[in-house]
Parts: C-alpha cells; sequence; structure tokens
C-alpha cells in the first residue's frame, strides 16, 4: 500500500491540517503506513483540497528534483513522505475553512454554475445562429454556399484550437482571467461580423470568435469541479451540459426569423448584445474557484500581513515557474488524447454525437425549406423536438445522482466511483440509432411532417445523457487534470463538428436523407457499446493510467 499524508497536528494555522484527529503525531521525515481512517479522508477529498494536501507533502518531503510529469504522477498518486515542521507553507485552515471554493455557500456555487453555463450557452448559440444565414450570405458576397458554410466550419475550429491554450491557462493562471480575457475578443469581432463587407472579413471574423469563445468549452467543466464534491456534481453537471446544446437548439430558429425578416448581420448584433450583459455577470459576479490560484491570493496576503516572505503555496516551491507549468499543461490535452484510452474513445464518440448535430444544421433545411417548402423561420422550429429531448434527459439527473450514490457506496470501497455515472449513458448510446434512424426514414414525401419532427426527441435525450454522463466521468477520473481531459475532447469534437458540415449537403442530396440517416445510424449503432464497455472494464482501464484517480 502506497505511502499517504498521515494526520498532522500542527499548530500553524497557516499550513494545511488533516480532518483526522490524532495524538502523539510524528513529525519525523519517515515513510508512514496510512491508516483505513487517514485513506478514507483523503479519498474524500475533492480536486483543489487534496492536490494542496498531497503537494504540501511533496515540498515538505523534499520532492523538489523530480521533473514535472514525476511531481504530478507523485501527486496524484499521493506518494508522499511527510515533513510537519514546515510554518511556510500555505494551505486551508482545516477541512472547514470557509475560503476553500468546496466550502463555500449552495447559493454562490449555483450562481457561479449558473454564469457558467450562460456563457457557454452564449457561445454555442453564436456557432448555430449562423446557419439561417448561409444562403443569403452566399448571395450577398457572390460566393458558393459551401464558402459561405466555412463561417460555421471556422467558428467551430476555433473551439478546437482555442482550448489547447485556454484550458492549460486556467490551471496555471486561474479561471477568470482565462474567462475575462477571451470574451472581450469574442464580442469585439462580433461587429467585424455585423460589419463585414466581403466573405474575407466574415470568415476571419468568426475564426477570432470561434477562438475566444471556446475557453467556456474546456474550462466550464473545471470550474464545477473546482466548487462540487463528486457526491453534489452530478446535478450542476446536469445543469451545466444542457447549455452547450440549448445553444444550437435556439440558434437556427431565432436565426431563421431574423434573416427572413430583418437581415442576417442582425444575428451577430443579437449575440453582441447577449455576450454583453454576460461580460457584466463574468466581471462583477464571478469569483475565482481555482485552488491553487487561490492559495496563492492567500499566501500573498499572509506575507503582507506577517511581513514573512518566506510564506508560500505548495507548487511555489521547487523552482517550478509559470511558465514551466504553462510549458507543460499545453501539450497535455494532446498527449492525453492520444495516450489515454478513455480520454480518446469518449471523445472519438462524443464528436460523432457532436458531429452529426451539426450536420442537421443543414439536414433540417434541406427536410423542411426545400422538399416541403417551409420559410426559413418555420423551418427551424423542427429543432425544438431536440430541445424536449433534452429537457428530458436532464430531468433525469436526480436519478442519475441517486444511482451513482449506492453505485459509489456498492462498489467505491469509500472511494471515488467513477463508473457509477455511466449506466445512464447506455441508455442513451442506444437511443441515438433509433433516433437517426426514425428521422431518416420518416423523411419520405407521404410521411406527415410531425413523424420526422418527434424523432428529434430520442436525439436529444441521448445527446445530452450520454455527454452528462461522459464529462462526469471525466471529471472524476481525471480529477486533477479535469479541464486538460475535458478540453482533449473539445479538440476531437469540434473538429468533427467543423468539417462534417461541409460535405453534409452533397451527402443528404446525392444519398438522399433517407440513406444518408442510414449510413449515419449504423455507425453510431456501431459505437453505441462504448459506455457499457467503460462501465465495465473502466476500474482496470483506470488502474493502468498515470493521471486517473
Amino acid at each position: 500500500m502506497p505511502p499517504s499524508v498521515p494526520p498532522t497536528g500542527t499548530k500553524n494555522s497557516y499550513c494545511s491540517t488533516s480532518t483526522s484527529s490524532t495524538s502523539g503525531t510524528e513529525s519525523s521525515l519517515k515513510k508512514v503506513e496510512p491508516t483505513e481512517d487517514v485513506l478514507q479522508d483523503v479519498e474524500r477529498s475533492e480536486a483543489g483540497s487534496s492536490r494542496e494536501r498531497l503537494e504540501l507533502s511533496r515540498i515538505r518531503s523534499g520532492a523538489v528534483d523530480m521533473d514535472l510529469d514525476e511531481q504530478e504522477e507523485e501527486l496524484q498518486r499521493g506518494m508522499s513522505r511527510v515533513d510537519t515542521k514546515n510554518p511556510d507553507v500555505v494551505g486551508w485552515d482545516g477541512p472547514e475553512d470557509p475560503e476553500n471554493p468546496f466550502n463555500w455557500p449552495n447559493r454562490k456555487k449555483w450562481r457561479i454554475t449558473l454564469i457558467a453555463a450562460l456563457v457557454t450557452f452564449c457561445v454555442a448559440f453564436a456557432s448555430s445562429v449562423f446557419t439561417a444565414g448561409i444562403s443569403p450570405i452566399a448571395a450577398e458576397f457572390q460566393v458558393s454556399t459551401t464558402v459561405a458554410t466555412l463561417g460555421l466550419t471556422l467558428y467551430v475550429v476555433g473551439f478546437a484550437t482555442g482550448p489547447l491554450v485556454f484550458a492549460p491557462m486556467s490551471e496555471v493562471y486561474g479561471r477568470n482571467i482565462v474567462y475575462i480575457g477571451t470574451w472581450i475578443p469574442f464580442m469585439l469581432f462580433q461587429i467585424g461580423c455585423a460589419l463585414s463587407k466581403n466573405a474575407a472579413t466574415l470568415l476571419v471574423s468568426r475564426l477570432i470568435c470561434g477562438i475566444a469563445g471556446s475557453s467556456p468549452l474546456s474550462n466550464a467543466g473545471g470550474t464545477l469541479g473546482d466548487i462540487w464534491t463528486p457526491a453534489e456534481r452530478g446535478d450542476a453537471m446536469s445543469f451545466f451540459t444542457l447549455a452547450p446544446f440549448m445553444g444550437p437548439v435556439f440558434g437556427p430558429i431565432i436565426g431563421g426569423f431574423l434573416t427572413e425578416y430583418v437581415s442576417w448581420r442582425w444575428t451577430f448584433w443579437l449575440v453582441l448584445i447577449i455576450s454583453g450583459v454576460m461580460f457584466i455577470f463574468l466581471l462583477f459576479c464571478l469569483p475565482e474557484t481555482y485552488s491553487k490560484t487561490l492559495l496563492e491570493r492567500k499566501a500573498a496576503r499572509l506575507r503582507k500581513e506577517t511581513g514573512n516572505e518566506n510564506l508560500h503555496a505548495a507548487h511555489e516551491r521547487g523552482g517550478v515557474s509559470h511558465m514551466q507549468r504553462f510549458g507543460q499543461s499545453i501539450v497535455r490535452p494532446v498527449v492525453m488524447l492520444f495516450t489515454e484510452p478513455i480520454v480518446f474513445l469518449i471523445a472519438l464518440y462524443c464528436a460523432l454525437v457532436y458531429a452529426i448535430l451539426y450536420m442537421n444544421f443543414v439536414a433540417y433545411p434541406i427536410v423542411y425549406q426545400e422538399e416541403r417548402g417551409w420559410g426559413m423561420g418555420i423551418g427551424g422550429l423542427p429543432f425544438l423536438a431536440i430541445g424536449v429531448g433534452m429537457v428530458c434527459a436532464i430531468a433525469t439527473s436526480p436519478w442519475q445522482t441517486k444511482l451513482y450514490l449506492k453505485l459509489t457506496a456498492e462498489r467505491g470501497n469509500g472511494k471515488i466511483y467513477p463508473e457509477g455515472r455511466l449506466p445512464f449513458s447506455i441508455v442513451g448510446a442506444f437511443c441515438l440509432p433509433v433516433a437517426i434512424f426514425w428521422f431518416g426514414w420518416a423523411t419520405l414525401p407521404q410521411v406527415h411532417w410531425i413523424c420526422s419532427v418527434l424523432a428529434g426527441i430520442p436525439f436529444g435525450f441521448g445527446m445530452v445523457t450520454l455527454f452528462l454522463c461522459m464529462f462526469s466521468y471525466l471529471v472524476d477520473s481525471y480529477l486533477l487534470y479535469a479541464a486538460s481531459s475535458l478540453a482533449a475532447n473539445t479538440l476531437l469534437r469540434s473538429l468533427f463538428g467543423a468539417f462534417f458540415p461541409l460535405f453534409a449537403s452533397r451527402m443528404y442530396i446525392k444519398l438522399s436523407p433517407r440513406w444518408a440517416c442510414t449510413l449515419l445510424g449504423f455507425i453510431s449503432l456501431a459505437m453505441a457499446p462504448i459506455p457499457y464497455l467503460f462501465y465495465k472494464y473502466g476500474p482496470a482501464l483506470r488502474a493502468r493510467s498515470k493521471r486517473t484517480f
């Protein structure tokens, strides 16, 4: 059994303290075999607090000569020797420290969750609201519809590239500076889109908007992991997961009516207005949540108050600068994508589902506007059925949480049990191919339109259930690297979502919606067993990883 952090009775209020009560605590630098109470205490600790306690152990043990990967590995597994006599390491003042984000009031946590969801909704909404204007843009700028569709592609390509920088930045410099620093160009280049005089200006502005707007997609999950314990995280993740999918649902509807009755340029003015309101929330209502950044600030405050310049957060020792940490973190999402089977397979599956969602932005206009003769605004209303399915998926959240807690109690042995997040995803995975086959063959001209519209309900349900469970599974499995694992997911998912719509139009026209959906349905069916495989073999896969919990 690997050594862990023994209970300490240190008297210095600056240092992290254990939740276990012991007497006669040893303060020597020997390895200590942890008691069952200590193991359970560490295992119940969430990402921020456990991270700091393990880092404190590393610094106290003098483990500062390892490279960053070795330090992170030791940090993850708690393999440290402990010196309880270092009075200069600043940590949380016990398990009930009100400055620890896990101890913040639920009212404050839900406010943060709401803001994170709203900014994510805004970014996702901006991606799909553009699709309603593809044909008018092509006509105005005298380009092909494929070139006009690049406005969607480049925006979603920004989703893929931005998190490679913004997720590591949030793990080095904190969440807020990334949110605010990227939101400003996201707003400003909406103006560039609205006032563009040619296709080149519009496409470049859309790319920059996509890059700048990508930070909430990868960092908001990390924000939720900063403040919610695993037992509480299910409901918060359910609410948050709805945002990036409801945005694409409402985008074509609102964009369709704006384009039909006002102008396609007003889709960007609307996004500017919404993002301006969100900027006020980010600036004044969203506190910093990242544990390392908060401890750095606490150490700085204590240095100023006490005059003791030796006070420091645990991770500020060992000669590891911000740039070194950033340099390692910036490649971590790509490394995890290709070296972690869990991250890769989940990213691949989510990418396929995400691509099908974005292909619907092409398929629905063909089915309802071209084949059935509906207008732009009315032709976007069938997306509401997908939204209904999404809401139904979120409504299952209390049952998902209860099942997770039950499975954790039965199989977790006092630890977090990430596989407890997956049972509902097994159901959702098989809802997707059913919905795709249903939609495709219900588009026959002699079939009433309501039949194809209703197919959106199981699609929305399956998609959100799958993403909700998979995102929670990633966060629980990669506590220290939650933002990086989500960034890897966002990278592949966004690439699929960006490029699939480019050939979707030709595919749906040449194959017909029926056979195009049949092809996608069989691909989806082939990948449907993935959640079950993780549910059964996930613990073994996690045991072989250096980065999982």
